[in-house]
């Protein structure tokens, strides 16, 4: 029975939503409370069970390898000046027995190029695949619920949830059969279809734990929607020989690839940080909810 071991992280978009906050710093960089979005991602990975991050990254996105890198300097600098919990968090960031693995994706190709680049580092073994800007509050996270799976079903599954009929132009849609409680065996996938044209309102988000027959089919699809290599199209490939599973996932997801989506995450995170929450809370209540019962008064 194979395990999944190796997780690859897609990062070499530009983030233009962003813009400019994003013109020299990448979009997985950007702050939830204290941690980017690329942390939180790669701390799911890890609580998995993951132990080989594969980071796909453009040529703007070194700050995310200097990020996971080890700062002698700062390190030395908290010591000295006694901020001993900063440095034990800095430290114990993730596992010491996580590799890094970076690779240069030398064009913004789409997704399913960008999984193609990590085929060197995967080689013929199943893999994660994490969405930093899909933030996903869960416990145990998605990535251990979707690999604990893997191990019992040995076949593909993609992370979904239901959005509104209207919202399926943004998302690879999903027609399925149910095979029991948030599990649906995969018919059908097809990329950003029109509401009238969706076969469902199942959504594939930025979770997939996949088998390393997918890079066969990524090296042979032609590019889909917006001229690019689809992860959505090798997956409908994929459907043509073996087994893909739809999971309903437990969790809150939060799309931080729209600002709307960034700033509900940062909400709710502040609210349950353990340094900050109690003051933001108090913030929030009087900001916020203080007019209100005023003007119902």
């Amino acid at each position: 029975m194979k395990k999944v071991t190796k997780a690859v992280f897609p990062a070499a978009g530009l983030g233009t939503r962003f813009l400019p906050a994003t013109k020299a710093n990448p979009k997985e960089m950007l702050p939830i409370v204290d941690k980017p979005l690329i942390q939180y991602a790669a701390e799911e990975a890890a609580a998995a069970g993951i132990t080989d991050l594969i980071f796909i990254i453009g040529r703007t996105k070194r700050a995310i390898a200097d990020h996971f890198d080890k700062a002698y300097e700062l390190e030395v600098e908290l010591e000295t000046k006694g901020k001993l919990r900063a440095l034990k968090e800095l430290r114990e960031m993730l596992p010491p027995s996580v590799n890094y693995i970076f690779i240069r994706q030398p064009e913004a190709l789409g997704l399913g190029h960008a999984v193609l680049c990590a085929q060197p580092a995967v080689n013929d073994e199943p893999f994660a695949v994490l969405l930093a800007d899909d933030l996903i509050d869960a416990e145990p996270g998605v990535t251990r619920q979707m690999c604990d799976l893997f191990t019992y079903y040995q076949c593909s599954l993609v992370g979904v949830q239901n959005v509104d009929p209207s919202e399926t132009g943004a998302y690879g849609i999903v027609a399925a059969e149910r095979m029991a409680d948030k599990l649906s065996r995969i018919t059908r996938i097809v990329e950003k279809p029109k509401p009238e044209e969706a076969p469902s309102n199942l959504a594939v988000v930025g979770r997939y734990v996949l088998t390393p027959r997918i890079f066969h089919h990524l090296r042979h699809i032609e590019r889909g929607a917006g001229g690019e290599l689809q992860l959505t199209d090798g997956i409908a490939a994929l459907l043509e020989e073996q087994q893909v599973l739809a999971y309903e996932f437990d969790g809150k997801r939060f799309d931080c690839g729209s600002k709307t989506g960034y700033l509900e995450a940062t909400v709710e995170y502040a609210l349950k940080h353990p340094e900050v929450a109690a003051e933001f809370r108090t913030y929030v209540e009087q900001r916020f909810c203080g007019p209100c019962r005023a003007g119902k008064a």
